[in-house]
């Protein structure tokens, strides 16, 4: 059902919210103490996230910000988001006539500006002349997230192979035997990878 409101583009659709709500109704939708349509609640965090928006900017005909944080920290809290991108990224590989659970995944990663809320906790990017956090991501072979860690800019990604494999391990149940890295994943630390099973390839 449509909100009483202007739309924005980041609404979810009605076909989205089929998917999403049985992965967000952490109680009853006619729940006596809710205020706000779970589907509103989770239309301000969407436009939060499409807009890359601090929470108090969030338009006053979406619900108050300070509910959509609330409950978006119990859906981190609870593991709905890791749920639904799981079963998603299942399905979505069933309908490219892939095994669900993939066997080799890509390792990379990509340096975000920092932000002066950062303050010192950002590191130093020298490769890419930046300031700020690096994102470190595992997907698979069609795109699709499987692990990720935020690390500041300055941290070696070769360091980071061992949380990375073993979360992709935990998430794809011992499935995965290769992973395809560029240069700055190896060296004399690519450390962990084959304890987890992984052959880690250069490409």
């Amino acid at each position: 059902m449509r909100p009483l409101r202007k739309s924005y583009s980041s609404d979810v659709t009605d076909e989205e919210w089929a998917f999403c709500a049985p992965y967000l109704a952490l109680m009853k939708e006619e729940a006596p103490q809710r205020d706000h349509s779970l589907r509103e609640v989770f239309n301000g965090l969407r436009y939060i996230v499409r807009a890359g928006c601090p929470w108090r900017l969030l338009p006053h005909d979406l619900p108050h910000w300070h509910i959509v944080y609330q409950q978006t920290q119990r859906w981190v809290q609870a593991g709905c988001f890791e749920a639904m991108a799981h079963d998603l990224r299942a399905m979505l590989r069933l309908l490219e006539e892939r095994n669900e659970k993939p066997s080799a995944v890509i390792l990379d990663n990509r340096t975000i500006q920092s932000t002066p809320e950062s303050g010192q906790r950002a590191g130093f990017d020298g490769h890419k002349k930046r300031k700020g956090w690096k994102v470190h991501i595992a997907v698979d072979t069609l795109g699709h997230l499987l692990a990720l860690k935020v690390t500041p800019a300055n941290e070696q990604d070769r360091a980071q192979v061992a949380q990375l494999t073993q979360a992709v391990q935990e998430v794809t149940q011992e499935n995965v035997q290769v992973a395809f890295v560029d240069q700055g994943y190896t060296g004399e630390e690519p450390m962990g990878a084959e304890a987890q099973g992984i052959r880690l390839e250069v490409v």
